[in-house]
């Protein structure tokens, strides 16, 4: 029998938790009991999500303020980890910044936090770190070859938590998920950016008639179509996993070697650019203009996640629809501009 730690009111620190994916999880994690204390420098994250929580604003990396936080939040010992840049063709052009702001920010992080006593870590990492194999499904076993700065730095940032976990007894579970969607079911937070250069974004601005057609941005990958495959899985599924990570730690580790695992997080299966958007013109309700195009730089064939791992070592599993994401991306982006203010961006 499985016993869970009582987990009402306890605090959990999350980097990032003004962010898409970071928001969604402090909402996760208020939802079944817990308090998150947000940590966010509010660089692309959003005050108006972390104002639904105890939060800080400032840098990861900044010593004197997780000093600060630890003083008046003595209680933590988890952190889940989501502050990062994202973009992956923008990280091409700006490797640097996302090294420092990816690697070498979450290495003083990991330090502060093992000096502070928080030996827990849950890190949001991403499914972009595989070698593209034939058949397009990866498992934790399978090979690493990250494609652009934003997957290698994901990588290296793995690699860090490991060593931290075999070196100082800490505890880390790297969550390498995979294409999210959708939003928070309740709209209290959701994707933020304006004006999202990923998918679904590019497919909304499409059928509102700001752009005048939609691209498949590369036709020729070896796929069942042509277009990349992807692991599109609902947001709310995703925090779910961060969730159940942080409940079943010693679950966890007394089936694993060592106290680190890498654990993907998907649907367990995969969808082409063109089913998807078959999918997207279904849920909206009318055909949008579509047009072949070639691969934008860093865009990889794609792959989608085994998830046997994850549903054995920390209990979890997707329960919602590619559909219920397109869904809830729609009624979050009627709702978004009475919830975000982008007259107070900086």
């Amino acid at each position: 029998m499985l016993l869970l730690k009582t987990n009402m009111g306890k605090e959990i620190l999350v980097t990032g938790g003004a962010g898409y994916i970071g928001s969604t999880v402090c909402s996760a994690l208020k939802d079944t009991g817990y308090e998150p204390i947000i940590l966010d420098s509010f660089v692309t994250g959003r005050p108006e999500f972390a104002r639904l929580h105890t939060h800080y604003d400032g840098d990861i990396a900044n010593q004197q303020l997780l000093e600060e936080i630890f003083k008046n939040h003595p209680e933590i010992e988890d952190c889940i980890h989501c502050a990062a840049l994202i973009v992956m063709p923008e990280s091409v052009t700006k490797p640097y910044e996302y090294y420092k702001e990816n690697v070498t920010k979450s290495n003083e992080l990991f330090n502060n936090l093992k000096n502070l006593g928080c030996r827990n870590i849950v890190y949001s990492s991403s499914g972009s770190v595989y070698q593209f194999t034939p058949d397009f499904e990866v498992t934790e076993e399978s090979p690493i070859k990250p494609q652009n700065p934003y997957a290698s730095t994901k990588y290296a940032t793995e690699m860090i938590l490991k060593d931290f976990c075999v070196a100082y007894g800490m505890r880390g579970i790297s969550l390498r998920y995979f294409n999210p969607i959708g939003s928070d079911p309740q709209y209290r937070t959701g994707i933020h950016i304006k004006s999202p250069s990923h998918l679904i974004g590019r497919l909304i601005d499409v059928a509102e008639g700001r752009e005048p057609y939609f691209e498949f941005t590369g036709v020729n990958w070896p796929s069942r179509d042509g277009t990349s495959i992807k692991d599109y899985i609902h947001v709310w599924d995703l925090a779910q996993a961060h969730v159940k990570a942080v409940e079943n730690l010693d679950h966890a580790f007394a089936q694993a070697e060592i106290n680190y695992l890498d654990l993907n997080l998907g649907t367990g299966k995969g969808t082409t650019v063109r089913e998807f958007a078959a999918a997207f013109e279904e849920v909206y309700g009318k055909k949008i203009k579509k047009v072949d195009a070639k691969p934008r730089n860093g865009d990889v064939a794609g792959q989608y996640a085994n998830i046997n791992l994850a549903k054995k070592m920390i209990l979890w599993q997707p329960e919602k629809t590619i559909k219920e994401g397109i869904k809830d991306t729609l009624e979050w982006w009627k709702k978004r501009n009475s919830v975000i203010d982008y007259n107070e961006d900086r």
